[in-house]
């Protein structure tokens, strides 16, 4: 396969890791807003036992279970995101690499590799 297309390939592949990266940081949203709503209904416990019933219940009806977007908690985003952009960015970069590099990954960085090792030296042999 020639250098051009095997770049082009690795840059969609480079993409889709930083896609992966992305839908990381939007599991950690999720996991971090969902542990923020129990701490707002623990503080509400706090404020209630403190003697701030009314407050303690504002911030019940206000904050606590409240949805992130319109209709929607983190976890139904995510199914969203993992469904739709996720999904389809994966099946197209799989279809990309078994078109023109015969299902093959990481071509472009296997290149990189070959040309940079010190041919014989312990820590640089080209397979396991």
């Amino acid at each position: 396969m020639d250098d051009a297309t095997v770049e082009a390939v690795g840059k969609l592949t480079e993409a889709l890791e930083t896609i992966e990266r992305a839908r990381g940081h939007l599991y950690s949203f999720h996991q971090l807003t969902g542990g923020a709503d129990f701490e707002l209904g623990e503080a509400a416990d706090l404020l209630e036992a403190a003697g701030h019933a009314e407050i303690a219940r504002r911030l019940r009806t206000e904050l606590v279970g409240r949805n992130v977007l319109p209709g929607r908690w983190t976890f139904q985003i995510v199914e969203e995101y993992d469904d739709g952009y996720y999904e389809r960015v994966r099946a197209e970069e799989r279809s990309v690499r078994d078109e023109l590099l015969q299902g093959r990954r990481h071509v472009f960085e296997s290149e990189l590799k070959e040309s940079r090792r010190t041919r014989g030296a312990e820590g640089h042999e080209a397979r396991p």
